[in-house]
């Protein structure tokens, strides 16, 4: 596959792909340069699922033992569904795959629910998560960038022509790159590197692109992680 070279920023890996579907990606990921890897998002269900699985855990392990760092899914519902409901998710991946940090999907944008994000971050970080990934979506309001919330906020995630067309906050410049992370989907291969350049220079030091489009992009690997 072409794109990103060894050199370009650190990659997020939404890896949405049961390992029994397609082993192989999940293959490519743990063999994968840890040093290239900001994190692996683990997703089994739009969460951790309903009942432990015993082929997902063996891939997650074997993606442990490779040194990468591996973040729960867990859906917030744009602030909508409960603190308790996130927390369990939380605490059900900590029991069954020992993560090191959470990915806090459908996160608000709004400054009213700035509260109750710092809530969750702190009850993540209670329950042993020593990163916390906001993923907005989108440009949030500047207070969700403050100390002690989230180490990483994803504000874009869409696809290239979306990515083409976005336009940048000034606010973000007073924060380092690597508070941000971009995810973008459906670029093709011959528009990988033109991708990766463009977040960037847009200054966000996490990123990932990927060749997928439809319901679910992320179950292709990023451009650049070879099967």
């Amino acid at each position: 596959m072409t794109g990103a070279s060894p050199n370009d920023g650190r990659l997020l890996v939404p890896l949405y792909v049961h390992p029994a579907v397609d082993p192989a990606a999940w293959q490519a990921v743990a063999a994968a340069d840890p040093g290239r890897i900001a994190a692996v998002v683990l997703n089994l269900a739009d969460g951790p699922g309903d009942t432990p699985d015993s082929v997902f855990a063996e891939a997650a392990d074997e993606l442990r033992k490779a040194g990468l760092p591996l973040l729960g899914y867990a859906d917030t519902d744009y602030g909508r569904r409960p603190h308790a409901a996130v927390v369990n998710d939380i605490l059900t991946y900590r029991h069954r795959h020992g993560i090191t940090g959470v990915y806090l999907d459908q996160v608000a944008t709004h400054p009213g629910a700035l509260a109750h994000y710092r809530r969750l971050a702190t009850a993540a970080r209670a329950a042993g998560c020593a990163t916390v990934v906001f993923g907005h979506g989108d440009h949030p309001d500047p207070g969700y960038a403050e100390v002690g919330l989230a180490d990483l906020l994803v504000t874009f995630e869409g696809d290239w022509t979306a990515y083409r067309e976005m336009t940048l906050p000034l606010w973000t410049g007073r924060h380092a790159a690597a508070r941000f992370c971009h995810l973008v989907y459906d670029v093709p291969a011959d528009q990988a590197r033109d991708a990766v350049a463009l977040i960037a220079a847009r200054r966000a030091g996490v990123g990932c692109v990927v060749p997928g489009a439809g319901e679910n992009p992320w179950s292709t690997l990023p451009h650049g992680l070879a099967v």
